[in-house]
């Protein structure tokens, strides 16, 4: 059954408070509408946390500020509060109700990303939308994360860890990019740590730049 929204109508720092009501109770959002809905060409972008849940971000509020630059450049976005953090299989349909919801609002050229727990996520609802072109994952976890071996080449995948993680190491990325195809690209971070605030900005851009190509 499709989820039914209720959108608060007051935009605070640049989005819209979006709750989607399903069986399985509400999916909390946050959605960011493109500036120029008719020249968006149907592209849109989610973004999901940790196991922690609540609205964590790495790289000093990534999701925050990426997410309203990109309305600027016309992609819509929506960031998603799992319902039961760390539970992959309800993440995953918190993220794919997410997907039909975008659906909703014209988006069918799909971007997304996820940092450390949230990666897996991504990845397991990119194998099962046909509409995602992109995903992203930030020191990701390797457990979960298999499906990357199927994405390829209708998702490009771009991949960052830092050497001084002290959650998960690097070898997780690693491992993740080994099964991947291309179009993929792996990018380590020499002294970096889980939430990459240390090379935040380089994040940003890359990032930036990635779901502007790929969709």
């Amino acid at each position: 059954m499709p989820a039914r929204a209720q959108t608060d109508g007051t935009l605070m720092g640049g989005y819209q408070a979006v709750t989607l009501s399903t069986a399985r109770g509400e999916v909390k959002s946050r959605f960011y509408a493109p500036q120029r809905l008719a020249e968006s060409k149907g592209r849109g972008v989610i973004w999901v946390g940790g196991v922690g849940g609540g609205w964590d971000s790495p790289a000093r509020d990534l999701y925050a500020r990426l997410a309203l630059e990109l309305a600027g450049e016309d992609l819509a976005g929506l960031r998603v509060r799992y319902r039961k953090p760390g539970e992959l299989e309800e993440c995953l349909f918190d993220l794919l109700t997410a997907a039909r919801f975008l659906e909703t609002k014209g988006v069918n050229r799909l971007g997304i990303v996820g940092h450390s727990f949230g990666g897996a996520v991504a990845v397991q609802a990119a194998a099962k939308l046909s509409q995602v072109r992109a995903v992203v994952t930030l020191a990701t976890q390797g457990r979960g994360a298999e499906p990357a071996s199927r994405l390829g080449p209708r998702v490009a995948m771009l991949m960052m860890h830092g050497t001084d993680d002290e959650v998960l190491p690097v070898e997780s990325t690693e491992y993740v990019n080994r099964l991947a195809k291309e179009p993929k690209q792996l990018v380590i971070f020499n002294g970096a740590r889980h939430l990459l605030d240390e090379v935040a900005d380089r994040v940003h851009r890359e990032v930036r730049d990635w779901l502007l190509t790929r969709l």
